[in-house]
């Protein structure tokens, strides 16, 4: 018969006794885990740190100054807006104050450089949900990436949809991240009143002046992307080389969008310019593309809602051919976004 070592067994059954020991240690330290996970989640959705108006005790309304795409979640619920701008940095320079001499209106610039249609789509929907009173304009900027062909719209930079989610779950997860856990000192400061730091409530941001101001207005490298010519040698046609085979996605979206709207709401298109070099020729490719694309999204529009005007600057206007009124190709300057102003304004007046 085998006899076993004392000392072995002793401490197999030491490592038995552990176990249990172990196994309760582990679980109370997940579920402690947990729970300060879930209290830490629970107070950061009631302080609400970029006043998106979830949490049912802090109502004061204002952030202090942030990036437009996280900032939009206050300025969109702002009820003293009844109408919006919506686009990329392209819309950015159309002024709000000057709308509002012109229109009687209450803009708000909730533009997000570098966004596409999915974000900007986002940014609507949650600016008409939210509002008290009935909406007046939607002011939409269209550029080529509302042209795009895949249904998905996908985004070329990162986004916070989550912020804008209709759903109370997906917003709660998306507070799980480190940047939010940095608002929530800066809110408190502002909720209590010790930080009077306020961003613009009307979202106006004039590039203009700060690209004067660093002196870098046409610097070298600009002054010679405008002189570029893309187009030089691109080929030439009598027609449309796949007319009626091309595909625009977001002027379905924009449908469902005009069909939204209350019939006595406006809903203004514009088609930013762009320097005469970057402009497609008549009969290349690219424009035939970019004429189908104002027609589909333009159409779309009027189908859903009859109240539409399609205020269209990506032609061959005079105005485009002036390089010191652009930054770079597709940024322009004042002078050229007031004109734009005074065409919305025209096109409004002949829907009031």
């Amino acid at each position: 018969m085998r006899i076993m070592n004392s000392s072995i067994s002793s401490s197999d059954a030491a490592a038995r006794h552990d176990r249990p020991r172990w196994r309760r240690f582990a679980v109370i330290l997940v579920a402690g885990a947990a729970i300060v996970l879930a209290l830490a989640l629970a107070a950061i959705y009631l302080i609400d740190p970029y006043d998106t108006g979830r949490s049912p005790f802090f109502s004061r309304a204002g952030l202090r100054p942030l990036a437009p795409a996280m900032a939009n979640a206050s300025r969109g619920r702002n009820p003293a807006f009844n109408a919006m701008i919506a686009g990329n940095s392209r819309i950015q320079l159309i002024s709000p104050e000057r709308l509002k001499k012109a229109t009687g209106l209450d803009f708000v610039q909730m533009s997000v450089p570098g966004s596409g249609p999915k974000e900007q789509l986002a940014l609507i929907d949650w600016f008409l949900s939210h509002r008290r009173g009935p909406v007046k304009a939607l002011l939409v900027s269209i550029d080529e990436r509302w042209c795009a062909s895949d249904p998905a719209l996908p985004s070329e930079r990162p986004f916070p949809f989550w912020l804008y989610a209709s759903s109370s779950l997906e917003y709660a997860r998306g507070l799980l991240r480190w940047e939010v856990l940095e608002e929530v000192p800066p809110r408190l400061a502002y909720l209590l009143g010790l930080s009077a730091e306020r961003l613009r409530p009307d979202g106006y941001w004039d590039y203009d002046a700060e690209y004067t101001r660093r002196g870098d207005n046409m610097a070298a490298a600009h002054r010679q992307e405008l002189e570029a010519k893309p187009y030089a040698n691109a080929q030439r046609y009598d027609r449309d080389p796949v007319a009626g085979a091309r595909s625009f996605p977001a002027a379905n979206r924009m449908g469902i969008v005009a069909a939204s709207l209350p019939e006595d709401a406006v809903l203004i298109l514009v088609v930013p310019p762009l320097y005469k070099n970057a402009l497609p020729p008549e009969g290349t490719e690219q424009a035939f593309r970019l004429q189908a694309c104002k027609a589909a999204i333009a159409g779309a529009a009027q189908n859903g809602h009859p109240r539409t005007v399609l205020i269209d600057w990506r032609t061959d206007r005079p105005e485009i051919t002036n390089p010191a009124w652009f930054y770079d190709i597709i940024h322009y300057r004042q002078p050229i976004a007031q004109a734009i102003e005074v065409d919305i304004a025209e096109g409004f007046e002949r829907l009031r």
